[in-house]
Parts: C-alpha cells; sequence; structure tokens
C-alpha cells in the first residue's frame, strides 16, 4: 500500500530519542512533508511494509534492534528494498560510515543535525528516487516497445517466407507503378530477380507496349472499388507471352489517399490452352452434329432429284439432246451433292463400313502407285514402311481415304514441288505418355507420318483445319471436309493425329491407330536391349509428373536419375556433379530460365556436357547451333523413344570416343 498524501512526499523518522523525533516532526512537517514517526526498529519496518514512505531517515544508535539491523531488514524486504535510507548519527569512524553504505543506505547525517543540510540531503534523495522511478517506468515502456517490435519483425519475417513459400507471383508497386516488393514466385514465373525487378517500372517490365491499354480500365475499376480481379497478357525475361489470373488491391495511406497496389498473379497459360483445346472439341463436335443434322435433311432433298433425273432419261429417250444434257446435268450435281453429304457423315459418324483386319503397308503400296501416276513430276516421293507392321482392324475404305486425303493435301502444298513421304512405325503407347496427350491410351499403336516440305500453316490455320467446309483453298478446289473426314474416320477407329507445321517449313501430319494386340509382344524385348549401365541422367522439367514417370522408366532400367525442376537447379546441380552425370534429359520450354539458355549454360560450365532436347513443339532452331544438343525427343514420348534416344547418344559417344584412341594409337 503506497500513502501519498502530500506532493513533496512521506518521511519516516526512526529514533529513540523523542526529542530528537519531535525536533524533526516539526522541521520537516512545516516544510511541507508529511511526517510519519518510529522508535525503535520492529515498528518502523512494521509502518514502512504496511505504507512505504518516500525515504526513511534511521538513527544509527538504537537499542534493541539497531539501524544497522533495520536497514538490513528493509532491504531484505519485497515490500521496502527501493526506499532510500539516510543514517542520523554521532558517530565519525569511516568504518561505522562504510558500512551503513555497503548495507544500502544512501547517505549519512551527522549529529547535531542542522536543519538546511537535513532539508538540502532529503529532497536531493528524493528527486534522485523520483528520477530513478521515472527511468525505470521508461526503461519498462522501452522494453515493451521493443518486445513489440520484436514480435511485429518476427510477424513480418514469418508473412515474408510465407510469400516467398507460394508458386502465385507477389509484387508490390506504387502508385507511379515502380516495383517494391517482388517475391520469389514472381521470380520464377517471369524470370527476373529481385534486385532486377525492384525499382523499374512494373508496366515497362512485363507488357509489350500495344497490350498496356489493357490496364486502363484496371485503374478506373480501382479508384473506385480499391480492388479489382481479372486475366491478364503479360511477357517474361525471355519474351514468352503468358496469361496470368491477376487480383489487385489498392493500399491507402493514413489520410485515405492512393499510396500501392498489391498484386498477387497466378499463371494459367497452360490451363487455358487446354481450356481452347477443350472449346475446340466442343466447338467440333456441335459442328458435328449440325452438320450430321443438316446431311440428313440433304439425303432426303436429293434421292428424289437423282431418282427423278435419271427416270426422266428412261421415260424420255427420244427427247432432244440438249435436254439430255440437262437431266445428265442433275443427274452428275445430284451424285456430287450425295458424295458430299457422305463425306459429312464420314466426319459425325466416325468410320462407317465393315471392319476387318487391314494391313496398312498394303494401302500405301496403292497410294504409291496413285501418286507415282497422277502427281506432278517435281514432287518426289519417298515410302518407308517396315515389313513388320502391326495391323489394324478398321474398314480398307475408310483408311485408303484418310491416307489419301492426306497425301493430296500435302501435294496442293507443294505447287512448286518438293518431297512427299509416307512413313510408318510401331509403337508402344506407355503410361507416360498417355498421361501427357489426352486422346491416347496405354496399349500398342501404328504411327503412319505423312510429310512434305511445302508452304506450312499459320497458327489461326492450324487452330481450325479439321472444322467441317473451313478450307484455305480457292472456291470450287476443295470442300473444307477432307480433314475434318480424316478426323472423323481415326476418332471412330479409336485413334488420333497430331499436326506440325511451320509456316515456309512444311508439314507433318502423324495419325495413331490402335494395333492387333495379339502382334505387340515383342515390345518388351525390344525395351529389354536398351537398359542403361547404371549412367547418371539429370532430367530436367517443371513439369513434375513428368519428373515422377521419367524418372521411374529411367530407373527400372537400370539408369540413375537425378532431376532438376527449373533450369537454375539443374545448373547447380551440375556444377556439383558434373564429373558424376553421363547426360542431361532437358525440357526447353520452361518458365524463368528455359532450356536453350540453360544448355548454353551447361555447355560453357562444361564443354563435353550431353543434352537431349525435349519438347512438345518442332526442333528449336535455337539449339542448332549447340554442339551440347545432341539429340531431340518431340513430347508425348514412350518409354521406348525414351530409352532408344538415350543409348544411341550413350553409344554413339562411346563409339566417337574408341575411334579417336584407336586412330591415336595408329
Amino acid at each position: 500500500m503506497k500513502t501519498n498524501l502530500n506532493q513533496k512526499g512521506v518521511i519516516l523518522i526512526v529514533d529513540d530519542t523523542p526529542t530528537n523525533l519531535e525536533i524533526l516532526f516539526d522541521f520537516l512537517g512545516d516544510s511541507g512533508f508529511t511526517v510519519l514517526i518510529a522508535e525503535d526498529g520492529e515498528s518502523a519496518i512494521a509502518r514502512a511494509e504496511y505504507a512505504p514512505p518516500d525515504l526513511i531517515l534511521l538513527d544509527v544508535l538504537m537499542p534493541g534492534m539497531d539501524g544497522f539491523e533495520t536497514c538490513r531488514c528493509l532491504k531484505a524486504n519485497e515490500l521496502t528494498k527501493d526506499i532510500p535510507i539516510i543514517f542520523m548519527t554521532a558517530l565519525s569512524d569511516t568504518v561505522d560510515k562504510v558500512k551503513g553504505l555497503n548495507l544500502g543506505a544512501v547517505d549519512y547525517i551527522t549529529k547535531p543535525l542542522q536543519h538546511e543540510e537535513v532539508l538540502a540531503r532529503i529532497e536531493l534523495h528524493l528527486k534522485l528516487q523520483n528520477l530513478t522511478k521515472a527511468l525505470q517506468e521508461q526503461n519498462q515502456h522501452l522494453e515493451a516497445e521493443i518486445s513489440e517490435r520484436k514480435q511485429a519483425e518476427e510477424k513480418i519475417r514469418e508473412q515474408a517466407a510465407l510469400l516467398d513459400i507460394t508458386t502465385d507471383a507477389i509484387l508490390l508497386r506504387d502508385w507511379d507503378d515502380t516495383i517494391c516488393f517482388w517475391n520469389q514466385g514472381a521470380e520464377h514465373l517471369y524470370g527476373w530477380n529481385t534486385q532486377e525487378a525492384i525499382g523499374k517500372n512494373a508496366n515497362q517490365l512485363l507488357y509489350k507496349p500495344e497490350t498496356v491499354s489493357q490496364l486502363q480500365n484496371v485503374r478506373k475499376s480501382l479508384a473506385e472499388s480499391g480492388a479489382w480481379q481479372g486475366e491478364l497478357h503479360q511477357i517474361t525475361k525471355e519474351g514468352k507471352e503468358i496469361i496470368v489470373a491477376s487480383r489487385w488491391t489498392l493500399m491507402r495511406d493514413k489520410d485515405g489517399q492512393p499510396k500501392s497496389i498489391l498484386t498477387v498473379n497466378t499463371d494459367i497459360t497452360e490451363k487455358k490452352l487446354l481450356e481452347s483445346q477443350f472449346l475446340r472439341a466442343q466447338r467440333l463436335e456441335s459442328v458435328g452434329t449440325l452438320a450430321g443434322g443438316i446431311a440428313h435433311d440433304l439425303n432426303n432433298i436429293l434421292t428424289p432429284i437423282l431418282t427423278a433425273a435419271q427416270l426422266l432419261q428412261l421415260k424420255q429417250p427420244n427427247i432432244d439432246d440438249r435436254s439430255q444434257q440437262m437431266f445428265k446435268t442433275i443427274e452428275s450435281n445430284a451424285k456430287r451433292g450425295a458424295a458430299l453429304v457422305k463425306q459429312v457423315l464420314h466426319f459425325t459418324r466416325g468410320v462407317e463400313g465393315k471392319r476387318t483386319i487391314v494391313q496398312v503397308n498394303h494401302l500405301c503400296t496403292e497410294i504409291k502407285q496413285i501418286v507415282e501416276e497422277t502427281f506432278p513430276k517435281s514432287i518426289e516421293f519417298s515410302l518407308n514402311i517396315p515389313p513388320d507392321l502391326w495391323a489394324v482392324i478398321g474398314d480398307a475404305t475408310n483408311l485408303h481415304q484418310v491416307i489419301m486425303n492426306l497425301v493430296v493435301n500435302a501435294r496442293d502444298a507443294m505447287p512448286n514441288g518438293g518431297t512427299l513421304s509416307i512413313s510408318a512405325e510401331n509403337i508402344f503407347i506407355d503410361q507416360q505418355y498417355a498421361r501427357m496427350n489426352i486422346d491416347a491410351c496405354v496399349g500398342p499403336y501404328i504411327a503412319i507420318t505423312v510429310a512434305d516440305t511445302g508452304m506450312g500453316m499459320q497458327a489461326e490455320i492450324l487452330d481450325r483445319m479439321f472444322e467441317p467446309f473451313f478450307t484455305t483453298k480457292e472456291i470450287g478446289k476443295g470442300t473444307g471436309l477432307g480433314l475434318s473426314t480424316v478426323r472423323g474416320i481415326i476418332k471412330g477407329l479409336g485413334g488420333f493425329v497430331n499436326v506440325f507445321s511451320k509456316v515456309g517449313k512444311g508439314t507433318k501430319f502423324k495419325v495413331f491407330l490402335p494395333a492387333v494386340e495379339a502382334t505387340a509382344t515383342p515390345i518388351s524385348e525390344d525395351l529389354e536391349l536398351l537398359k542403361g549401365n547404371g549412367e547418371l541422367v539429370l532430367v530436367v522439367d517443371d513439369e513434375a509428373r513428368i519428373l515422377e514417370t521419367t524418372k521411374i522408366s529411367l530407373e527400372t532400367y537400370n539408369y540413375k536419375v537425378m532431376v532438376a525442376k527449373d533450369g537454375i537447379e539443374a545448373i547447380a546441380l551440375y556444377a556439383q556433379y558434373q564429373d558424376q552425370i553421363n547426360i542431361v534429359l532437358m525440357d526447353m520450354m520452361m518458365p524463368g530460365m528455359d532450356g536453350v539458355i540453360t544448355s548454353r549454360t551447361l555447355h560453357k560450365i562444361d564443354p563435353l556436357v550431353k543434352i537431349i532436347a525435349v519438347s512438345g513443339l518442332a526442333a528449336n532452331e535455337k539449339l542448332a547451333g549447340n554442339p551440347a544438343v545432341k539429340a531431340f525427343l518431340a513430347k508425348p514420348y514412350t518409354t521406348k523413344d525414351l530409352l532408344q534416344t538415350l543409348h544411341g547418344v550413350l553409344y554413339q559417344e562411346a563409339m566417337s570416343s574408341n575411334a579417336s584412341v584407336i586412330k591415336m594409337v595408329v
């Protein structure tokens, strides 16, 4: 309990002499202090515990418990230890003074007492006590503030760590679009590291000049509602175009004025591509349904026209030649219409006709004869069909139509001549390949490739080429049903088709058809021959599922595997283990540092590095000048493709090394 009866303070006087107590009581009372008295040590301790005074004047020489013992007890008590004590004594011995100070007293007053001296010492020590209390309070306040600040800093560090863990790109820009914060997710998505991005203009860094206009409505919405979300088209450091789902939040200062913009971006490029494929498939299905309905009605219309034209010719044998010619024109055009409808039905219903076991090599031989007899001599033709090509189940006429349609398209793409080739191979699509191609299933297939060196196709044409009635040919030279029919027949057989084309370079159609399973047993024997010898393969790909399945496949066939999820990690691993790594299997299309830059960097680290480039697109021209790239593997690839390519590169290198050694010996 604290007694505070007077602003100047409370003084406890402890003395066994009544006269001294009376004199000090009156003097200090007149000076404005509240005065308490005690005649012995025990009562002084009791009073101080009950109502701690601001200062104690303590006589040294008292009967029973003297001043030294009283001081010792007061300083040992938690309630009274901080009360300043001034000894009053007639002793002048220095040893006694030192003893008192060692016990915790703050000062001595020598008897007989001088009032002015007593008053001055009391006021001095009370000021010191007040200053000490104020300092302690400030220290406690500072300690609390420091503790709060440490907790806040720790929370900020935790939040910053969480921001870096997330795969989303998180950036903070001021109201002038200068980047102030850039997390690791942004580094991975855009390829710019934090030091490169901080201080840069976000619009100049992330957008092409022609796409910055898309941000005008974003700013307007942000100013009105304080938040915005939507899709944006952006670019990476390497110039790769990406699509992000973007969320913007407006941050304001204490006055409510716009201060900065917090942006969270998620890469949805692959998602948008899949959506585009899905919508394209839906569009084809809907168009097919519509075309099927129209075809049915057209057949009903054309049937009586064709029948009537033929009947009129029979019933009017003596009619004039001009009328006979008109009847024939009606008949021939009705037949053309019927043939067109038949193509539409092929597209909408898939394969029609009787299914049997078909040897595709026989069909290709027939088509070779047609090409050599009817195609321009400026087109060079080649056929490469293995004698042990597996069979398929289907209608021979429809399969003939598929290959013939592709061959005719190839001819039309080379008006000035070129090379047309047909090839086929047996392949076994494994689970890894099936995961990378939505239309594929695990099992044996034959792959028929029709390639030309013609004009190639642009991306927008590739996107629509399987639509019925879509054609780039002149009016009268094409119906736009050839490729749609091809797709319908292939789909009806449970197969699929991949197309690779580049403007000015040519086009390649690769048709996959399920093969008769009974003939597919040799595949396991082939794979058995391609086992590794414990070579260490560094696999680099940003798709975790591809890393996993490739690793399992290679380890199954006696390879050791090390994986990296991006170019930066691949460089770090190769720098550490280059003496152990035999070959690198690297995806070319990766966010941040792509495969082209990574392969060049690895070549600088080790000029003898061996790299197999992997991509879902055609082989990149940028790889041509890189001596480290020994082979190209197209996605999706089978385990057989993978093992054959690895074996080929490693075996070729081994043969080259042996040849060099032999040459040196000779």
